[in-house]
């Protein structure tokens, strides 16, 4: 993606398609060490993300196996529902996230009820989104990217992110499009701010590439499957 080289650590197998998350298996936390030190040992890690976790456990670990290695920025994209309604994370990961992994995060990216779930805070408009971006930073965050999707969804054309950073906020609003090929929008996003920070992008520059790609890939789906389909990761061009 965007003229990186990704590598990857497998945290869970999932088995699902365009209509569903239909099954989920957590790898053993011994697994996911093994293959944290693999890619420590051999690359340049200059940004990273973290996606789906799913466990209080996994998340220790991956936080554990974090103090040792020299990665870059880190980019936390805190997967908690699938766009079908599943639950992808469980019992006390909530808590163990904002204990581990939010003090050491660089850009967080939460949809509205990531958001609310990691803050409390109900966000119906800009000033609740401020007041749990805060909360958030308040953890040790330093940048938060709030994503309004969700806000008045059948009500309004555009579709507007809030990038607060630790001394400004940045408003991103693009057309909002009439489509249910969404399935892949959170991940996609995220992966595409950390390509943007590996290449040596700031953070501001980094999300606003990452708006313009996923908005042009919303925008000429793919439809591919019966249900929810995938974004078009080939629609955007510089």
């Amino acid at each position: 993606m965007r003229g990186v080289f990704g590598t990857g650590v497998l945290t869970a197998v999932t088995a699902q398609n365009t209509l569903g998350v239909h099954a989920v298996h957590f790898v053993p936390a011994d697994i996911i060490t093994s293959q944290i030190k693999a890619v420590a040992d051999d690359f340049d890690i200059r940004a990273f993300k973290i996606g789906m976790l799913g466990t209080a456990e996994i998340i220790e670990c991956v936080a554990d196996n974090l103090q040792n290695c020299r990665f870059g920025q880190m980019v936390l994209d805190p997967v908690m529902v699938a766009k079908g309604g599943a639950s992808l994370l469980h019992g006390s990961a909530v808590e163990a996230m904002r204990k581990y992994l939010l003090p050491r995060t660089d850009v967080l990216t939460p949809n509205l009820p990531e958001a609310e779930s990691l803050t409390g805070v109900k966000i119906n408009n800009r000033q609740d989104a401020a007041r749990a971006a805060r909360m958030l930073q308040e953890t040790g965050v330093k940048h938060v990217v709030i994503k309004g999707g969700h806000l008045n969804d059948s009500q309004s054309e555009v579709c507007t992110d809030w990038l607060f950073t630790p001394n400004d906020m940045v408003e991103m609003e693009s057309l909002r499009f009439p489509t249910p090929h969404t399935h892949g929008t959170g991940c996609t996003f995220a992966a595409c701010i950390t390509a943007e920070l590996a290449k040596g992008f700031t953070v501001e520059q980094a999300v606003q590439t990452a708006k313009d790609y996923i908005t042009a890939a919303i925008s000429h789906p793919l439809n591919i499957g019966a249900g929810r389909g995938p974004v078009n990761h080939w629609a955007y061009r510089d």
